[in-house]
Order: structure tokens, then sequence, then C-alpha cells
């Protein structure tokens, strides 16, 4: 007896097949025709070895890397319990923002006034405005902490970005799935916890991952009022042996931990489109 006979692909397949080689071969063609223009181009031009001394510098940055490192840990911790809050403090003004309740009118207006206010104004000036202006009431320690003040600038920030995108989530919940579960009963609160929430928070998923690898490098804009984490340390570096190495350190600790954030926020949004087709 035979065995089943392996299925020949169509034409179409096949054409489909040839193109995707095609493709292939005019991507890595080109790709490694600008790699080489630029391997070779730039180290030809007049200013390449001041550049190369100032910015790649292999001593300095051997010299600076570890205290890099170590400096990166303030932002790492920053991040840690600013995620959390922003998380949370982003769901309720969501939800705030899209109660119906009439008695429960003005949570709608101060979660609208909140985003409008925290969306309009710049990080940079948030976390200035908070990060000098509360240790200025003359606060005991630990309250008057750079720390402390340059988090509740990013968490009020990022709040805001992340309740509307938690909206956005809610508000793609089809209103018959809310018809629906009403009509068997199920009270305003049980609908929002458990039929709408789940979906939203699953839908808005990919673009909350988006959300929090900007954090991340945002972080490094409270090194304005105080805090030496690792954009702060590189600066120092920078002024002690003059040069600018120690910045491209910190941008290649940066790329180390957005870069697979960043893909896997990809992966999030390529399968979220798989799904819905």
């Amino acid at each position: 007896m035979t065995g089943p006979k392996a299925a020949v692909p169509t034409r179409r397949e096949r054409y489909q097949a040839r193109q995707r080689r095609r493709s292939l071969l005019i991507a890595a063609t080109s790709t490694t025709v600008v790699v080489a223009a630029i391997m070779i181009l730039v180290p030809m031009t007049p200013g390449w070895e001041k550049v190369q001394r100032s910015f790649f510098n292999g001593e300095v940055l051997a010299k600076s890397f570890p205290k890099l490192l170590e400096a990166f840990k303030i932002n790492v911790m920053i991040f840690a319990w600013s995620a959390p809050a922003i998380a949370i403090l982003g769901l309720l003004i969501a939800l705030a923002r899209d109660t119906k309740s009439p008695a429960l009118f003005p949570l709608r207006i101060l979660g609208a006034a909140f985003t409008d206010v925290f969306r309009g104004v710049p990080v940079i000036l948030t976390v200035y405005l908070i990060g000098f202006g509360i240790p200025g009431l003359g606060l005991p320690r630990p309250w008057n902490s750079p720390y402390i003040w340059g988090s509740l600038a990013l968490i009020l920030t990022y709040s805001a970005y992340v309740a509307e995108i938690f909206r956005s989530g809610i508000e793609s919940v089809h209103h018959s799935q809310r018809s629906a579960a009403l009509s068997l009963g199920l009270s305003e609160r049980q609908v929002m916890r458990d039929v709408v929430l789940p979906q939203a928070i699953r839908n808005v998923v990919p673009s909350q991952m988006n959300m929090l690898i900007a954090l991340q490098k945002d972080v490094s804009l409270l090194s304005f009022i105080g805090p030496v984490e690792i954009f702060r340390q590189a600066g120092v570096f920078k002024s002690l042996l003059a040069n600018f190495t120690p910045y491209v350190g910190a941008a290649i600790i940066f790329l180390i931990v957005t870069i697979p954030a960043t893909r896997y926020a990809d992966y999030l949004m390529a399968r979220q489109r798989r799904d819905r087709s």
C-alpha cells in the first residue's frame, strides 16, 4: 500500500511563493546596499574622526556603562510604582466619563476636565510645576522628595492618556451587549464589570503597551528636578569626561529594554487584527 500523496501546490500558490521569494530578495538587497553605503560614506566625511571620538569612544563607554546601568535601576523603580497607579487612575477616570447616571454627572465633568488639562500641558511642564511647586510649600521630609512629586506628575499625565484609551475600549463594545446583559437582569455595575470591561481591556492591551514604552522613556524627564537616574548620570559623565559617549550608552540601555517591548506590542496588534479578520 502506498501512503497518501503530498498535496500539489496550485498555480496560484506557486505564484505567491515566487512573489514572496522575490520580495525577500529585493528587501535583502536594498538593505545590504543601504548599510554598505552608510559604512563606506559616513567615515569619508571630514568630521567623522571628531564625531567618533566624541560620541563613539569605546574607552569612555566601558568606563561609564556600569554606572549607567546602576542609575537605570532608578528609572525601573519609578516606572514600577508609577505604572500600576496610572492603570488604576486611568481606569477610574474612564469609568467616570462613561457613567450614565444623572447623579454622577459631576464625575463626568471632572473626568473630562482632567483629561483635557493633563493631555494639553506638556509632560515636562507638568514635571516642573509639580516637582518644584509642591516641595516649595516647605513640606518636611520625605514629603518634599522629587521622587514622589516627579512620579505624581508622570502618573497624572499618563493617566489622562490611559483613560482615553480605556474609554475607547469601552465604547468599542457594542451597545447591544449591554442591552442583552441588562435584559437578563444584570445591574449596570455588573454589566460593566462582567461584560464590558473584560472585552474593553483585551481590546486596548496593544495600545496600553505602547503607553508603557513611552512611560519608561519619559521617566528620564524627572532628571530635571533632581533624581539621579540614567539621563542625569550620563550628563554627569559627559561633564567629567568632556565626551558625549555616555549619552550613547544610555540610549543603548533604553534600546535593549524598549525594542523587545515594542516588538511584543506589534505582535499583539497583529494578532488582534488577525482575530478580527
